[in-house]
């Protein structure tokens, strides 16, 4: 998990140290495509999800929480808000992930929960933790 802490906590710092204020936050690649501005709508609204199981991970077992990216996005209206807003929301929720993941009892890493949208997809804290960074890797490629 002290990889995962790191890897979260370099990925903030990159960000949040870049020149914002020259990144088109608001341009589309395709209507049906989601601006810089929406990408990171759907980071935070990952981080909380995930934020839920981590925190449910460590007093509940084989739960499921998942929910509809899409449908998230658009009706948050990210599109329409102040990206310092949406950043600074970004940030502090995973400030608070790491906080989780650095208190988080050892006893409690393989405890697993479900987090298919059709069919039962039952995955370890661990595992989570590290495709939550993996997955928000993956985007950060399409906003720098």
């Amino acid at each position: 998990m002290k990889d995962t802490i790191r890897q979260l906590a370099t990925i903030i710092d990159d960000l949040l140290t870049r020149d914002l204020q020259a990144i088109d936050w608001d341009s589309k690649p395709a209507p049906d495509k989601w601006s810089r501005k929406e990408i990171m709508g759907h980071l935070i609204d990952s981080a909380q999800v995930n934020l839920q199981r981590f925190v449910r991970c460590t007093y509940q077992e084989g739960f499921k929480l998942t929910y509809d990216q899409v449908e998230w996005v658009e009706i948050q209206h990210y599109q329409n808000e102040d990206i310092n807003e949406i950043l600074e929301l970004w940030r502090l929720l995973n400030f608070q992930i790491i906080r989780v993941w650095k208190n988080y009892p050892m006893d409690r890493l393989t405890a697993q929960c479900d987090n298919g949208k059709t069919e039962v997809s039952m995955h370890s804290v661990e595992w989570l933790a590290a495709d939550y960074v993996e997955h928000m890797k993956g985007h950060l490629k399409k906003v720098y």
